[in-house]
């Protein structure tokens, strides 16, 4: 999709128009998911894919008559109908696909802008057309022109992108009436972000629901334990990898890949395991650092922390005891709790009830 957008800002800072193809939905096997996208230009070039090559052609037919004035469209293309085989779709799947025209009230230029200097981003349009948003980092760019339409759009695309998402999304409200509310709209919302990391170091039995919760969430999961018994790809199902290994030794290797949205949580409640990988994962530049732990265990921690050098800017960093206070009792209401928290850290939430709030139940 980099390539696919920069290209598309290339020909709207030149003044081409083009259609953009983008798939929205897939069943069964298909070989790119939600969000691929393929460009047409109204000379006849091509970039990007939506489906390896299967149905190209007959995207490229439906882009040229909504380059010919044409409403945007959402065809399906599947191994069952008679228009798939005939362009080649025979792998088993299906895809539904949105075409139509991208004008210069897209806000190309500050998504290619975002994506280069690697802050994510959402483009949000209409499935009927009808301006569009750049959305992402708290502020958005452009307009489906009503203010209402817009706040509903962004609270809606930045759900998506949190979960690095693609796909319809459906804002506003069902009537339109009603104070602040916008009429119902649906939305394509495309997320140029990758998935958030979830670093779970330590395999206990909290580990489980932990990585189930944060799967579920659109994070990509990792749990890591030195002890083989423990870290079992069997008992992590939700896991995107499992992996034997020292907790520190780990990190070390990859925290070139730890950005603001990675979440760590550290649930070994061994020192020699816990105090070497958090005083890492401290330094590093993961938004959220959190440690499984009594309050005793807290304090012995921190003294521990401090022997190894570690700063008091970077303690400050750490949410230990982890999770916030729900009441909550076992492994599955505990993963709740610390979900829950990394949410709160991430999106700039108090963490209280919202009967004890005022004002808008969501900011941006």
């Amino acid at each position: 999709m980099r390539q696919v957008i920069d290209q598309a800002a290339a020909w709207q800072n030149a003044g081409i128009r083009f259609a953009m193809a983008t798939v929205v939905r897939t069943w069964g096997s298909s070989p790119h998911g939600p969000g691929a996208s393929m460009l047409v230009s109204e000379d006849g070039r091509i970039v990007g894919s939506v489906s390896g090559g299967c149905v190209e052609a007959a995207v490229c037919a439906i882009a040229e008559e909504v380059l010919a004035g044409g409403p945007a469209t959402v065809e399906c293309w599947g191994v069952g109908d008679e228009d798939a085989f005939a362009v080649g779709l025979t792998c088993g799947g299906t895809i539904e696909v949105l075409i139509r025209e991208v004008g210069p009230e897209v806000p190309l230029r500050r998504i290619a802008a975002d994506l280069a200097a690697g802050v994510p981003v959402a483009l949000v349009t209409p499935a009927d057309g009808g301006g569009a948003l750049a959305v992402g980092g708290g502020r958005t760019t452009g307009s489906l022109g009503d203010p209402g339409a817009d706040r509903a759009a962004a609270l809606a695309a930045e759900g998506m992108l949190g979960r690095a998402a693609n796909g319809f999304v459906t804002s506003g409200n069902a009537t339109g009436d009603g104070k602040g509310c916008a009429p119902q709209c649906r939305l394509l919302v495309q997320s140029f972000a990758p998935r958030p990391q979830l670093l779970i170091f330590g395999a206990a039995e909290f580990a489980r629901p932990l990585a189930g919760i944060g799967a579920a969430l659109g994070h990509r999961v990792t749990v890591c334990d030195a002890r083989p018994a423990f870290a079992a790809a069997e008992r992590f199902p939700d896991a995107d990898e499992v992996v034997t290994d020292r907790p520190d030794r780990w990190f070390r290797t990859h925290q070139d890949a730890v950005d603001a949205s990675t979440a760590v949580c550290v649930l070994t409640h061994e020192p020699r395991f816990d105090v070497p990988v958090l005083g890492l994962a401290l330094r590093s530049r993961a938004g959220y650092v959190g440690a499984m732990g009594s309050r005793r265990t807290h304090e012995d921690r921190l003294v521990r922390l401090r022997a190894a050098g570690t700063t008091e800017a970077e303690l400050d960093r750490l949410r230990s005891p982890v999770g916030l206070d729900l009441g909550g009792r076992g492994p599955e209401e505990t993963a709740v709790s610390i979900m829950a928290e990394i949410i709160a850290v991430r999106r700039g939430g108090s963490g209280l009830p919202l009967t004890l709030r005022t004002g808008p139940v969501h900011t941006l």
